[in-house]
């Protein structure tokens, strides 16, 4: 079994909407042979709960505006650190930045097809890491975390 066009139309937009908000690392994984409930996870970081926030509503706003998707589910609002958006079709997991490394999601997935992302998703990568080396040059510390 493979993403359905829906779950790819869904990620896409996703994807670009968490890129045109600057998040980091945004990458998705085709689910759907691992797992019955849903057919991909969309997965995009950010180094502050502000921004955390601002991709999750971007998110929201493009997938209700441009295809008509409202999530069945949303968890993790109050503090910012990890909101999922559950779309039944598609899981969408924003998380801080800390959270990201701890929890490490693409560890648990790796072994799911990733799927194809706009340029602009595309091109965040790796900018969590250069984010985390950019604080602890300014603050005089080696990056701490796996990268």
């Amino acid at each position: 079994m493979t993403a359905t066009d829906r779950s790819l139309e869904l990620i896409n937009t996703a994807a670009q909407a968490a890129a045109d908000k600057l998040a980091h690392d945004v990458i998705a994984y085709d689910v759907s042979d691992v797992l019955s409930i849903t057919d991909a996870f969309l997965l995009a970081s950010a180094p502050n709960d502000r921004q955390v926030k601002s991709i999750v509503d971007e998110i929201e706003e493009r997938l209700s505006k441009e295809l008509g998707a409202k999530p069945v589910r949303r968890e993790g609002d109050r503090e910012a650190r990890w909101v999922l958006l559950d779309y039944v079709d598609i899981v969408v997991h924003v998380q801080h930045s800390e959270e990201r490394v701890f929890y490490a999601l693409e560890r648990l997935w790796k072994d799911c097809p990733e799927l194809e992302l706009p340029a602009d998703a595309k091109a965040t990568r790796g900018k969590g890491e250069e984010h985390a080396r950019t604080r602890a040059a300014e603050e005089g510390a080696e990056p701490d975390g796996e990268w």
